[in-house]
C-alpha cells in the first residue's frame, strides 16, 4: 500500500510540475511570437498600400463574402460523426475575421476554421435550390492556409436538396451531390472532384472520383479554386484562374458513369482439361554425357602472381594512433583500455596487405544444373475466358452533368492545421460573373500578398520542415522531438487518428511508459539526484521569450528594407487589375 501511494504521488508531482513549466514556456514563446507578428504586420502595412473591402454588386444563386450578417446564413454543427469506429462530435469552432497572415484587403473577412486536430462542420442553406439541368454549373471559392497544411482537407460539399437537409444537423452522413477542393495528408495531395450519381435502375447512389486530380497548392497566400461543369458533359478545374484540368464526366471518372454493356458469364467455369501453358519442357530431351553438373562456378587462378608492392607483413587493421583513453576510464572496473582499430593507411598505398592468396576466377567448364529446353506446347488452347453475356444491370446515362438539385453548402473537415480561411464563395451558372468576382477580389489581394511576401524575403529564415518531411539522419534529436509533438497535438483531439497517422510514435511511447515506471521505481527505492527546479525552467523560458522579442526588431528592420520594391510591385499589379475590369 505504501509503495502504491508513493508511486502515485511521484507520477502526480511530475505531471503537475511538467504541466506548469510547459505552460510558462509556451506562454512566453506565444507572447514573443505575437509581438514579432504584430511588428511585421505593422511594418508591412506601412510599406504596402492595401485597398479597402467593398462588397460586390454581382448576383448569383449563392454568393458569400462573409459580411456582418453572415450568422443569419451559416449554422455550425454539433452533431456526432456517423459510421465511424469511435464517436466524435464536431467540437471545432468557427469565426469570421480578417486574415492574420498576408492580409491583402483591409476589412475583408473570411470564414476561419479555428482549431487544429479537431472535427469541424458548418453549413449554409441556399435561398433557393440550385438546379443546373441543361445549364452550366460554376463553383468557386478562396482558400487561405494561414498555418500551412500537413494533414487535412479544405474542400466543400454541395448538399442534396431534400427534406432531411432542413430537419437534421449537417454531418458526414448528410448526402452531398458534389465534393470539391484541396486535400493533403502525407504523400496524398490533390484537389477532389467527386460527384454522387444515381443509378437509374436501382435508385442507389455511387461516388464517381476524378481519375487524375490535380495537386493542391499548399501556400499561405490565397488560392482560388474554380470548377466549371458544362451541359456537354465536360468539366474544367482552374487554380488561381489558370486552367489545370479538363475532361469528360463520361470518360474521366471511376467507377465509370455507365456500366459495360456486356459482362463475363458468372455461371461459366473453365473446363478441367483446358491447357493454358504455352510452353513446356521438351519431354524427349536428355542431358548430354559430357555435362558436368558438379563443376564449381569459380576456380583458383593458377596463373596469378603476387604483386611486387604487396605488403604481406603488414596487418589490414591497426590500433588507432590518435585514440586516447577516456579520462573517466577505470582499469579496475572497466578493464584494460584498448584503442579502437582502424584501416592500415599503408595498405591504401599498395596493392594490398596481409597474407596473399591467388584470386578466384570464373570456371570455363561450369555449366550448372541441366534442364530440358522449352518447346511449344502442342496441347495449348490459349488463355481461358468466360463467354460474354448482356449485362442485366446495364443502363445508359448520357447527361450525368444534370446533377440533382443542391440545397446547401457545407464544410465538413478534420485537419491538423488551424486558421484555414474560406472566402468569396460563388455558386451559380455564369463563368463570366465568376471571372468578374475573381477580378474584384482574388486578383487584387493576391497582388498585395505576393508583394508583402517579397518584402519579407531578404532576412526571413527558411521555414522549418514539416514534421512529416523531416529526415531522421539529418538531425535525429530534432526528428524525434517534432514527431512526438505532432503525435500529442493530434492525440488531444483524436487519439485514434494519432495512432493511425504516427504508429511508430505510439509504439515507442508504449516502450517509454515501461521505462518511466522503472525510473519511478528506482526513485522510490533509492532516491536520485535533484532535477532542475521549476524556477530554473521558468528562467529558461523567459530567456527564450527575451530572445524572440529581440528578434522582432530585426524582423521589422528587414521588412522595411523592401519599401521601394514592394510599393512598385503593388502599384503595377493594382493598375493591371484595374485595367482588366
Amino acid at each position: 500500500m505504501r509503495f502504491n501511494t508513493l508511486l502515485a504521488a511521484a507520477v502526480y508531482s511530475a505531471a503537475v510540475v511538467h504541466a506548469d513549466v510547459t505552460d510558462d514556456i509556451k506562454e512566453g514563446l506565444e507572447d514573443a511570437t505575437s509581438s514579432v507578428a504584430s511588428v511585421v504586420e505593422s511594418a508591412t502595412s506601412a510599406v504596402v498600400s492595401k485597398p479597402t473591402f467593398t462588397p460586390t454588386t454581382l448576383k448569383a444563386p449563392f454568393l458569400e463574402q462573409f459580411t456582418d450578417d453572415w450568422e443569419t446564413r451559416w449554422q455550425a454543427s454539433h452533431a456526432k460523426k456517423e459510421n465511424t469506429e469511435e464517436e466524435w462530435a464536431y467540437v471545432g469552432t468557427w469565426s469570421v475575421e480578417e486574415p492574420t497572415v498576408l492580409k491583402g484587403i483591409e476589412g475583408d473577412k473570411g470564414l476561419v476554421l479555428k482549431n487544429a486536430a479537431a472535427h469541424h462542420a458548418i453549413s449554409a442553406k441556399f435561398p433557393k435550390a440550385v438546379d443546373n439541368k441543361d445549364d452550366t454549373l460554376v463553383v468557386q471559392y478562396e482558400v487561405k492556409l494561414q498555418d500551412g497544411l500537413e494533414c487535412g482537407g479544405a474542400y466543400m460539399k454541395l448538399l442534396q436538396d431534400n427534406s432531411a437537409l432542413h430537419a437534421d444537423e449537417f454531418s458526414n452522413a448528410s448526402p452531398y451531390i458534389i465534393m470539391f477542393g484541396p486535400d493533403k495528408c502525407g504523400s496524398t495531395n490533390k484537389v477532389h472532384f467527386i460527384f454522387r450519381h444515381k443509378n437509374p435502375k436501382t435508385g442507389e447512389y455511387e461516388e464517381k472520383h476524378l481519375k487524375n486530380p490535380p495537386m493542391a497548392r499548399i501556400t499561405r497566400s490565397t488560392s482560388l479554386y474554380t470548377l466549371i461543369v458544362k451541359p456537354d458533359q465536360t468539366f474544367e478545374i482552374k487554380i488561381d484562374g489558370e486552367s489545370i484540368r479538363n475532361g469528360s464526366l463520361l470518360e474521366d471518372f471511376t467507377p465509370a458513369v455507365n456500366p459495360d454493356k456486356e459482362i463475363d458469364d458468372p455461371d461459366e467455369k473453365k473446363p478441367a482439361d483446358w491447357v493454358e501453358e504455352a510452353r513446356i519442357a521438351d519431354p524427349e530431351a536428355t542431358k548430354p554425357e559430357d555435362w558436368d553438373e558438379e563443376a564449381p562456378f569459380e576456380i583458383v587462378d593458377e596463373d596469378a602472381t603476387k604483386p611486387d608492392d604487396w605488403l604481406e607483413n603488414e596487418p589490414t587493421m591497426i590500433p588507432d594512433p590518435e585514440a586516447e583513453k577516456p579520462e573517466d576510464w577505470d582499469d579496475e572496473e572497466d578493464g584494460d583500455w584498448i584503442p579502437p582499430m582502424v584501416p592500415n593507411p599503408k595498405c591504401d598505398e599498395a596493392s594490398g596487405c596481409g597474407p596473399w592468396e591467388k584470386p578466384m576466377i570464373k570456371n570455363p567448364a561450369y555449366k550448372g544444373k541441366w534442364s530440358a529446353p522449352m518447346i511449344d506446347n502442342p496441347a495449348y488452347k490459349g488463355v481461358w475466358a468466360p463467354q460474354k453475356i448482356a449485362n442485366p444491370n446495364y443502363y445508359e446515362d448520357n447527361v450525368p452533368a444534370n446533377f440533382e438539385p443542391m440545397g446547401a453548402i457545407g464544410f465538413e473537415i478534420w485537419t491538423m492545421q488551424k486558421d484555414i480561411l474560406f472566402d468569396n464563395i460563388y455558386i451559380g451558372h455564369s463563368v463570366a460573373d465568376a471571372g468578374k468576382l475573381q477580378a474584384e477580389t482574388f486578383d487584387v489581394k493576391i497582388a498585395v500578398e505576393k508583394a508583402e511576401e517579397e518584402s519579407k524575403k531578404p532576412d526571413i529564415p527558411e521555414k522549418p520542415k514539416s514534421p512529416m518531411d523531416l529526415n531522421f539522419m539529418d538531425n535525429p534529436v530534432h526528428y524525434v522531438r517534432e514527431r512526438l509533438d505532432l503525435f500529442w497535438t493530434i492525440a488531444k483531439g483524436d487519439p485514434i487518428q494519432a495512432i493511425k497517422f504516427l504508429p511508430e510514435v505510439a509504439g515507442a511511447l508504449s516502450v517509454g511508459a515501461v521505462l518511466i515506471i522503472g525510473i519511478l521505481l528506482s526513485l522510490v527505492a533509492g532516491g536520485s539526484t535533484a532535477a532542475p527546479s521549476k524556477q530554473q525552467m521558468k528562467d529558461a523560458a523567459q530567456k527564450a521569450k527575451d530572445a524572440a522579442v529581440d528578434a522582432k526588431d530585426k524582423v521589422a528592420e528587414s521588412v522595411s528594407t523592401g519599401v521601394e520594391k514592394t510599393q512598385a510591385e503593388v502599384n503595377r499589379r493594382s493598375t493591371r487589375s484595374t485595367n482588366a475590369q
